[in-house]
């Protein structure tokens, strides 16, 4: 499994969990849900949490249709790990299933593996639209790793300097 340099390695992490379970369809609300009630601690707008709810779906259908191909074979898992640093989320959602050849091609908006599924292509455009930050990790028959940030409220990335 591909491990993740966790952002910003300066601030401390005040929290985190971790999730595994079964890749099937069944599980992508419950994995939206559960990041979301992870994060309520931040007191984040509705559409923070919105955003994130989304990108996390995203991220979590990519690994079940594309990473499994879609099979149900009970050995298909997804990973989540979440940090809470200060006021930022990051979220890494994983899969050891097919991975990916080419991420640049994968990231470009309406580009889908599955025309047959009727997916639109545009699951990596929202992660990087609802989020702060996205980067993506794989290798052919490694699995993928989807890394996403973001910052909630109102405070400035950088402190100000006093």
């Amino acid at each position: 499994m591909i491990e993740i340099v966790n952002w910003k390695r300066g601030m401390e992490v005040k929290n985190e969990m971790q999730l595994e379970f079964r890749a099937i369809s069944d599980n992508e609300a419950f994995a939206r849900t559960a990041v979301a009630a992870f994060v309520a601690q931040l007191n984040p707008t509705l559409e923070e949490i919105s955003d994130i709810k989304t990108a996390v779906s995203e991220a979590v259908t990519n690994s079940i249709i594309h990473g499994y191909e879609g099979e149900d074979c009970e050995e298909n898992r997804v990973w989540i790990h979440c940090f809470i640093k200060e006021d930022v989320l990051e979220v890494d959602i994983k899969d050891s299933g097919v991975g990916i050849g080419d991420i640049d091609k994968a990231m470009e908006p309406l580009f889908t593996t599955k025309p047959e599924l009727e997916r639109s292509g545009m699951g990596f455009s929202f992660m990087e639209a609802f989020m702060d930050d996205l980067e993506v990790y794989s290798e052919p028959g490694q699995g993928t790793t989807v890394h996403m940030v973001k910052k909630l409220g109102i405070t400035p990335w950088i402190a100000d300097a006093e």
